[in-house]
């Protein structure tokens, strides 16, 4: 038999071919190893992101809470701050002297006077207490200390007066603070009255009562006290200047003679008899 001859091209050939076929297994199998290296980052990311998401509920669980938490301080310590109020003990007893006026003055009034009706008696309807401070031109801190010295006084804060008009000679302008005052009604009113009566006037040097003659024409009485240190509130090392003040009984549905005598009857220390002056010519 004849030998057949073996093709030098096609001999070549084959290791190019099983070379191309190698080749094309190799990345196959590096696009199936990458595949599945992405699967597994893929998983990962998700097993990443389901245990954020579990933290991330896990934060705003305990966010939820913390703020029930909160809430539940914020309605105790509302209910703390709503607790319940204290009892009240026994409300504060009216001034003596008002009683003094309602159960005593009145029906002697009544019956001295001849009336029926009280509301025509005479009744106080409010104290005035003035400090003219002449030197707060000069040193505003005068003004400054009466006005303190008459809060602690009266229990009630002053208000400050102003100049009506300009006076050279005095060295005063329209509108520059000059003094201050208090009004006083209802309990402050008898109350600073019965301390005035029973506490301050005893203490006046020399006190030989009141004048019974300084009323206006209407019923209102007015008199005038040299030093505010007459008062017990005052410590005399703080306030050292001496300040006079004016203090005006302003009373309703009364005349001269009847104002007198209520004022009197309230405990009133007026002069027996009126010093005799010197006789005007």
């Amino acid at each position: 038999m004849a030998k057949t001859e073996k093709d030098p091209k096609q001999e070549g050939d084959k290791p190019e071919a099983a070379k191309q076929e190698a080749g094309k297994q190799e990345a196959a199998e590096q696009k199936a190893a990458k595949k599945e290296s992405a699967k597994a980052e893929g998983g990962k990311k998700d097993g990443a992101k389901q245990e954020g998401g579990r933290q991330e509920g896990g934060k705003k669980d305990g966010a939820k809470q913390e703020g029930g938490k909160k809430e539940q301080t914020k309605k105790e310590g509302g209910k703390k701050g709503k607790a319940e109020p204290a009892e009240k003990g026994p409300p504060a007893p009216p001034p003596r002297l008002f009683i003094k006026y309602q159960k005593e003055v009145l029906p002697s009034l009544a019956q001295k006077f001849g009336r029926t009706n009280p509301m025509s008696l005479p009744r106080l309807e409010k104290i005035v207490v003035n400090m003219g401070v002449g030197a707060a031109t000069q040193e505003k801190k005068f003004l400054e200390t009466a006005a303190e010295a008459m809060g602690q006084i009266t229990g009630q804060k002053p208000v400050v007066t102003k100049a009506r008009q300009a006076i050279s000679a005095f060295k005063l302008r329209e509108g520059m603070p000059i003094g201050c005052k208090v009004t006083l009604r209802g309990k402050k009113m008898y109350e600073f009255m019965d301390r005035l009566i029973s506490l301050a006037l005893p203490r006046v040097r020399d006190f030989r009562g009141i004048s019974r003659k300084a009323f206006d024409g209407n019923g209102s009485y007015s008199l005038g006290l040299g030093e505010q240190l007459v008062f017990p509130e005052l410590n005399p090392d703080k306030f050292t200047r001496v300040q006079g003040m004016n203090i005006t009984f302003v009373i309703k549905n009364s005349s001269d003679e009847e104002s007198r005598e209520m004022l009197a009857q309230m405990g009133m220390p007026f002069q027996t008899e009126e010093p005799s002056g010197k006789k005007k010519k």
